[in-house]
């Protein structure tokens, strides 16, 4: 999580933002945490493995639940665009916009390419499959007082998604905050709900990432 945040901090604060750039660091960033939660995760991954459906049947399902949540998240955010260009037009245009010039004098298909296949499920799979996961062990433990009226795989989720939130401040975007608060509540609580779900997580995530951003861009 450190490591998250130091690389989240070089990519988004306006200090050292200018002077890096944005996608190969994204990159490497997503491929780093991703070797991370494998080598630290590991015994958690080989019996969550062992435990895991190989059917084609579960193999079929995670797919289209996948697709569903990515789009329904879209249409979430789609909405919320709308909702906050309303409420705060010249604000809200400016924040999301911000975020939208990440893309600039960049390969636009290169970007949609690296969101799908590394970058968004990297991301997922450190921070559902192997943080969330972390914590939710730990948790079964032992958690703080103000934990112990949720189920552990709850504290989990809410601490999880608090840190993956938490790590988009440096970027000094309300929009980009809240858009990762967004989307950590309900990938951290369809795992929480469902750990079984977490194929479908990674898709929706991957799949998400790509289509906001470059595939059907929310402007």
């Amino acid at each position: 999580m450190l490591a998250a945040a130091l690389l989240w901090f070089v990519m988004f604060s306006p200090w050292t933002a200018g002077n890096v750039n944005f996608w190969g660091v994204m990159s490497s960033a997503a491929a780093l945490l991703l070797l991370l939660s494998l080598w630290y995760g590991r015994d958690l991954w080989k019996e969550r493995w062992r435990q895991m459906p190989k059917s084609p049947a579960y193999i079929l399902q995670q797919i289209v639940l996948g697709v569903g949540i990515a789009a329904v998240l879209w249409g979430v955010f789609w909405i919320g665009d709308k909702v906050s260009q309303w409420l705060f037009p010249s604000f809200a245009r400016m924040e999301v916009d911000a975020v939208y010039g990440l893309k600039k004098s960049a390969n636009q298909q290169l970007i949609g390419w690296l969101l799908l296949l590394l970058i968004g499920p990297a991301e997922e799979i450190f921070w559902r499959g192997y943080v969330q996961a972390a914590f939710c062990e730990l948790f079964k433990a032992n958690r703080p007082q103000w934990l112990q009226r949720l189920p552990a795989q709850w504290a989990a989720m809410l601490v999880a998604t608090a840190i993956y939130a938490l790590i988009h401040i440096p970027a000094a975007n309300f929009m980009l905050v809240m858009a990762a608060l967004v989307c950590g509540v309900v990938w951290g609580g369809l795992y929480a709900f469902r750990r079984d779900w977490l194929p479908a997580v990674i898709l929706s995530h991957a799949l998400w990432d790509a289509a906001v951003f470059v595939w059907f861009p929310i402007m």
